[in-house]
């Protein structure tokens, strides 16, 4: 007997199923908010080299003393690290005549003057993390995956050892004390420190909530769950855009988008735990009650097992016999992913993809000035785009399957990607329209492979699984604001390494076996 059929018997998606994904909505909706929130956390605005006062400069406007204190680039504007040595007064009888004299420029000596009217603080302005110290602004957003990679090893085997909704309520109480530690810090380190705590703490929140809720739901509705949760993903972008728009201040900010943790905690109450991951480890009283519990939301008050499926067995002895399908004292680790030849395949494969989605996906949402739209709009319409684009995969994924999906949702990125690199620059309306169509895509990938990974692995090795692909996507997430970086050996060379990761690892969905209608693998065994 399976535990399909228990669900068919208690009912495998009533009003249950749908209490629980509702609940679980709550916390989906607010990763967006800190996985995304480097883009205004650590904006950068337009700032110069702070000039000194002078007594020559009694007579000048601030205009003319920028002019001839601060070199200009040659499209006119001043430059953003470098000033003059000395004031070139001669400026101001012809300013096209720029020095050719390198020499008399240097690096700003008195830090920087910013323009306030977008941003009333940021955290590169708190510490003047521009210029040379550029790098470890786009650090933060690094320190912050490593951290949900870190998470992901951490939570994706507690879950498996200890249940996914203690975890679930650890990682959202652990994400409330370090968020509110993030927006009390008072130096870069601090920052940095908590920041890659509150990613530990969020991962987990990232890794359980999916296996939770479908583990609930029966064949049919599993594709449904996933999309349904994913959707609140893209409500917590465009929720984003709107805190960041109305709280321009990063303190308070980070705030705003940590408090929700709490009602997530509270909701937390009326979430059961997984009866799946208490049969697989022999927690047959627990499963039976909340089995129970379930039929009686449904309707199924007068349950008890069907003779025509498991004979001669009541409900709490099925579920002893179900639970002896785990051998005594049989423990799995990260290791058992590469134990056997098709669970190595899976897992190889597996984490190659979730590389090239997460990688793609983060340098597209950090790039929210790149595409000629303001940043607020750019955040909100990249948010509103991932809602058809889930529909979209709720179609494919059911007629076309999960593998093809997959890839080509991947490989659509890559070359979105790659057409911009093409485009000019002036024709802002186009590259616009394919960056929409590159982020559609993005998350059309993001959306079928937690739905498909969560498909490939076996209960006793579900959460070990997510937790490594998740590991592995974190990686990738923590590497995609660094290529920004590179845009200093050769301007394209960002895009380009976003590009060509996404059709590679796209490339390699095609060798992972499909699943779609096939029934959640239980042990080792269903997947051998």
């Amino acid at each position: 007997m399976k535990f399909e059929d228990l669900l068919l018997e208690i009912g495998g998606f009533g009003r249950f199923q749908i209490l629980i994904l509702f609940i679980l909505c709550f916390p989906r909706i607010n990763l967006p908010m800190h996985f995304l929130l480097h883009n205004f956390l650590a904006a950068t605005p337009s700032h110069h080299c702070a000039i000194p006062h002078q007594e020559a400069f009694v007579n000048l406007t601030m205009e003319q003393v920028l002019l001839i204190s601060i070199p200009r680039e040659p499209d006119g504007t001043f430059r953003s690290c470098e000033m003059f040595s000395e004031p070139q007064f001669h400026l101001l009888l012809n300013s096209s005549l720029q020095p050719e004299n390198k020499s008399i420029i240097q690096h700003c000596q008195h830090g920087w003057v910013y323009d306030h009217s977008q941003f009333t603080s940021t955290i590169s302005t708190q510490w003047d993390l521009v210029c040379e110290q550029r790098g470890l602004n786009q650090a933060t957003a690094t320190f912050f995956f490593i951290g949900v990679t870190m998470g992901a090893v951490v939570f994706g085997y507690l879950s498996d050892r200890f249940g996914r909704k203690s975890m679930l309520l650890l990682s959202l109480v652990c994400s409330v004390i370090f968020g509110m530690l993030s927006a009390a810090s008072v130096s870069y380190s601090m920052l940095a420190i908590t920041r890659t705590l509150t990613g530990v703490a969020l991962s987990g929140v990232s890794l359980i909530i999916l296996p939770l809720g479908m583990e609930w739901v029966d064949i049919q509705h599993r594709t449904f769950s996933g999309i349904l949760t994913s959707i609140f993903w893209s409500v917590g972008n465009m929720l984003l855009a709107m805190v960041a728009y109305l709280v321009r201040e990063w303190h308070w900010l980070l705030v705003a988008v940590t408090g929700p943790c709490l009602l997530s905690i509270v909701c937390l109450w009326w979430v059961p735990e997984s009866a799946r991951w208490l049969i697989a480890n022999g927690q047959v009283k627990r499963a039976h009650r909340h089995l129970l519990r379930c039929a009686r939301m449904n309707g199924r008050k007068d349950f008890t097992i069907s003779p025509e499926l498991f004979p001669s067995f009541h409900l709490s002895q099925a579920l002893r016999r179900m639970a002896t399908d785990k051998k005594p004292g049989e423990s799995y680790s990260y290791m058992s992913l590469f134990r056997t030849p098709v669970l190595r395949k899976i897992s190889l494969c597996s984490g190659a993809v979730w590389f090239g989605v997460a990688f793609s996906y983060y340098g597209m949402s950090m790039n929210l000035t790149g595409f000629g739209l303001n940043m607020y709009l750019s955040q909100f319409v990249f948010g509103i785009i991932e809602i058809p684009a889930k529909m979209i995969v709720y179609v494919l994924v059911n007629r076309v399957g999960r593998r093809q999906s997959q890839a080509w949702a991947l490989i659509l990125t890559g070359l979105c990607i790659g057409a911009n690199i093409i485009i000019p620059k002036p024709f802002t309306s186009l590259r616009s329209v394919v960056a929409i169509m590159g982020k559609a895509f993005s998350e059309a990938a993001f959306t079928t492979v937690y739905l498909y990974t969560s498909e490939l692995y076996p209960t006793v090795l579900r959460q070990n699984g997510m937790g490594y692909t998740s590991f592995i996507a974190r990686l990738g997430g923590a590497l995609a604001p660094l290529v920004f970086l590179l845009d200093e050996v050769w301007r394209s060379l960002p895009e380009v390494t976003y590009c060509g990761v996404a059709v590679c690892c796209g490339s390699v969905a095609f060798l992972l076996p499909e699943t779609l209608n096939v029934r959640l693998p239980e042990g080792i065994e269903d997947i051998e």
